[in-house]
């Protein structure tokens, strides 16, 4: 890639460790290089933006083509078909809730490139004691059925007493040991576990979910596009692109997981127990950033939960603060277009270029949700958290961001000043009353504290009583 770009060399990025020589920056006194953010409501050309059909129209395009050439880069129009299957349906509990859990396998046509199978893995789960279809809350993460039904003790009888014959079978001498020891059995229902609570002492999210009269489902990422550099050429990105290398306008792994969540989102509105109409999308860290992506360029998902995003995500692009630009371009340059990493260059056939030279920045992302319903969520550094993630920057991109949701006849987060001068609101006081909305709880690097409060917010504003 470097090559295409005429890159010569890359500018390294910052340390996460403090005490290292090239440590990232945290003196706010340097953080803002470049002050002057990108005005979502500016055409190109320097025109304002002054009515909703031309943002429609005109300026959310713009927006999406330069995010889509310079930052995230453009998912092909030839992806190959998705077809789903329910390989397995599972009547199970979470907590005291009965649920039905489906766990189901999309399948990408790979008949132009067959060295390259990609199969997406997700699990639905819905309450079964509900009439109707739920909202549901689409989460980036490991896909599995949350708490198999187990066998009846009668079934558990059935399955030691032929497990023992057969073993019996193929080694006549276990007849003795089996003799000797009565009362063993190889398999054994799973002893009861109370569940791993989340930091702020609540129940588990899925839980929480169920319980409010949601569902939600388990979306493998990793199944859709592998999470590292060597990948990229597998998956399907490499699908796509019968394993060759990528163009600099070409998907990294954020669009193309967004791309699998919009693909889950395909079955689901084919699937009667979904309330189709309103689709969440969730992730935290760099499943954080793929949320807020997915939720920017696919308007079909409902809401957002953006957990502890950083760079790539929420926090401003521009901000010299943890995180920096050079650490995506060098290092995680796979979830971004080829083209991203001519901001890191330090020597090039172009010169060099840097963070102030992009010419969108994540206040723009996130103003590509308005008006759907977007809650940016985050932790704090002294529970893990870290200051790398640029709480700051975010909750600065937000404020600019309300701009757009107000323009477009919602609301924005209520604060006074702009982006520059607001001041973020203490821990655990949420800005929950809008359709765009900010919270940072006390725990870590997680969003389980704030889901409550994202179910209460979301269930205000979409009419659900569960």
């Amino acid at each position: 890639m470097m090559d295409q770009l005429g890159i010569e060399a890359l500018r390294p990025g910052p340390s996460g460790d403090e005490k290292a020589p090239n440590h990232a920056n945290y003196d706010e006194s340097k953080a803002n290089p470049y002050p002057n953010v990108p005005d979502p409501l500016t055409m190109n050309n320097g025109q304002k933006v002054r009515s909703a059909k031309m943002w429609w129209d005109q300026r959310r395009p713009e927006l999406v083509e330069m995010f889509e050439k310079y930052v995230y880069g453009r998912v092909p129009k030839d992806v190959p078909k998705v077809t789903w299957s329910v390989t397995a349906v599972d009547h199970e509990r979470l907590g005291f809730s009965p649920v039905v859990a489906k766990d189901l396998i999309g399948t990408v046509d790979n008949s132009a490139y067959p060295r390259i199978s990609v199969k997406i893995h997700m699990t639905l789960v819905t309450p079964a004691n509900v009439k109707g279809p739920v909202p549901v809350l689409v989460m980036f993460g490991r896909a599995g059925f949350p708490a198999p039904n187990e066998p009846s003790q009668e079934e558990f009888e059935r399955l030691n007493t032929a497990l023992k014959t057969l073993m019996i079978q193929q080694d006549p001498s276990l007849q003795q040991v089996f003799e000797k020891h009565p009362a063993w059995e190889p398999m054994k229902a799973t002893p009861f576990q109370f569940p791993q609570l989340n930091e702020d002492g609540g129940l588990p999210n899925a839980w929480q979910l169920i319980a409010a009269g949601w569902g939600f489902v388990l979306l493998d990422p990793t199944s859709v596009q592998a999470d590292d550099g060597a990948g990229i050429t597998r998956g399907i990105i490499g699908l796509v692109n019968h394993g060759q290398p990528r163009k600099p306008e070409d998907w990294g792994a954020l669009r193309a997981w967004g791309w699998g969540a919009g693909q889950a989102l395909d079955y689901l509105e084919t699937d009667p127990a979904v309330d189709a109409k309103h689709v969440g999308i969730e992730g935290v860290s760099r499943y954080g950033k793929a949320a807020l992506v997915t939720m920017a360029f696919d308007q079909r998902f409902a809401m957002v939960l953006v957990g502890s995003s950083g760079k790539g995500g929420a926090t401003l692009l521009r901000r010299n603060w943890g995180e920096a630009v050079e650490n995506l371009t060098e290092g995680e340059y796979y979830w971004m277009a080829g083209n991203f990493m001519k901001y890191g260059a330090s020597k090039a056939k172009f010169g060099s270029m840097n963070p102030g030279d992009i010419p969108v920045d994540s206040n723009e992302l996130i103003a590509l949700c308005a008006p759907r319903l977007t809650f940016i969520s985050y932790g704090i550094p002294e529970k893990g958290d870290a200051r790398w993630l640029d709480h700051e920057g975010s909750f600065m991109a937000t404020v600019d961001a309300g701009r757009v949701f107000d323009f477009l006849g919602v609301k924005g987060i209520d604060v006074e000043g702009d982006y520059k001068s607001a001041k973020m609101p203490p821990v655990n006081d949420g800005l929950l009353d809008h359709e765009l909305a900010w919270r940072q709880h006390d725990g870590g690097h997680t969003d389980a504290p704030n889901m409550k409060y994202f179910i209460e917010w979301a269930d205000k504003f979409i009419g659900h009583n569960p």
